[in-house]
């Protein structure tokens, strides 16, 4: 099913023992599979059926889980800094500017007070 979502040429496939419980079929048939997409660099090794088909079924789907949540997150980033540069652009309204300068003149004002008095 996702095998057809990917290119031949951007996916490296082999396949190699298993290991852990399963007897004679682990230890004579390669059925773990290993993908690696050269375009992201994400590798996936699946291990958990006895069967390559299978492996390599499961192996697919969550190698397109994988970059679809890479898209998803690239994009999540991609959308926050618009919304940061946004804001930075955002002209002050009146009101923000006159309590800003009110500010600026109390502390000032606190600041002079600490030089002390003059003779």
């Amino acid at each position: 099913m996702h095998q057809n979502l990917f290119p031949k040429k951007d996916i490296v496939e082999k396949f190699v023992r298993s290991s852990g419980p399963g007897g004679q079929n682990v230890n004579k048939v390669a059925t773990t599979v290993f993908l690696k997409h050269l375009a992201t660099g994400i590798i996936i090794k699946c291990g958990e059926f006895r069967t390559q088909e299978q492996n390599r079924e499961e192996a697919y789907r969550r190698l397109f889980l994988k970059i679809k949540e890479r898209e998803e997150e690239q994009e999540r980033k991609r959308m926050a800094l618009i919304l940061k540069i946004r804001r930075q652009n955002r002209r002050r309204s009146k009101g923000q500017k006159e309590r800003m300068l009110e500010d600026k003149k109390f502390r000032s004002f606190k600041k002079n007070l600490r030089k002390g008095v003059e003779d």
